[in-house]
């Protein structure tokens, strides 16, 4: 069983907005760091944003800081990618990680998260 699923991608034209949803499955993840991530063809899997077990703090990669915002429900249930202006350059699978920690942090590196879902593909036209 996949612990995580996301949802919301698709296709899209070049400035237009898209969010995505990334949702527990079989076991809550409300007190665990959460993080996006994107494989574009050809390319490594890279960080896009992470936010804390609390919500209260975020980070983000400087291609995507100003145009994405990553957030989590009140119940720290479901976590939210928020992607507005999109380009061409944005087209990936995006994948939902997650991580159990004590600590209320943000996480950017891959190799620190456990958990992961099988990726929503994001394709933005030109």
């Amino acid at each position: 069983q996949v612990p995580l699923v996301e949802s919301g991608g698709g296709l899209v034209q070049a400035g237009d907005s898209l969010r995505l949803s990334c949702a527990a499955s079989g076991r809550p993840f409300s007190n665990a760091v959460m993080g996006w991530f994107r494989q574009a063809p050809g390319k490594e899997r890279e960080f896009v944003a992470g936010i804390s077990r609390s919500g209260g703090s975020t980070s983000y990669a400087d291609s995507v800081k100003g145009r994405f915002t990553i957030s989590r429900d009140a119940d720290r249930v479901t976590v939210y990618l928020q992607m507005n202006s999109l380009k061409p350059e944005d087209t990936a699978v995006y994948y939902c990680a997650a991580k159990d920690t004590p600590w209320d942090y943000v996480v950017r590196r891959q190799n620190e998260y456990a958990f992961w879902g099988q990726g929503t593909q994001v394709t933005v036209s030109s």
